[in-house]
């Protein structure tokens, strides 16, 4: 007997962690929930940010892009913050696609307050994700 695959929620969604375990976590996770199809993994900010924008030069059709970004704010180089500024040079069609939640251990109420008056972020959890959190996206 075959067993019947459900559609997953979203095609494609997006981790942008410095955390190689808990993206892994994160990935398996999503992947079991079957809350998407395709999982893009980057270690760091400026690997994601290269990354859409370089499917928005190549004019890559829009079912390829990341419906959803999983952000940490605690990264080297770059954190989510300096990410989210760097985000809003995409054009506005892109990022009106996508939905962005911090995704962090953080529990300090000022990176809270900074993502909640992040007009491109949706939601801010802890990590790691749990289907409960999938389940409010």
């Amino acid at each position: 007997m075959k067993k019947k695959k459900f559609a997953a929620k979203y095609s494609t969604v997006m981790l942008v962690d410095d955390n190689e375990i808990d993206n892994f976590i994160n990935e398996k996770m999503i992947e079991g929930c079957g809350f998407a199809e395709t999982v893009y993994v980057h270690t760091g900010s400026r690997s994601a940010l290269e990354f859409l924008f370089n499917l928005v030069r190549g004019g890559v059709p829009e079912d390829l892009f990341p419906q959803v970004i999983f952000l940490d704010i605690s990264m080297p180089m770059m954190d989510g913050f300096q990410f989210l500024d760097e985000y809003e040079k995409l054009p506005e069609k892109t990022k009106e696609s996508i939905k962005v939640v911090i995704l962090t251990t953080s529990i300090n109420p000022m990176d809270i307050e900074n993502a909640q008056n992040n007009k491109r972020v949706i939601g801010f959890m802890n990590k790691p994700l749990t289907k409960e959190h999938l389940d409010t996206i």
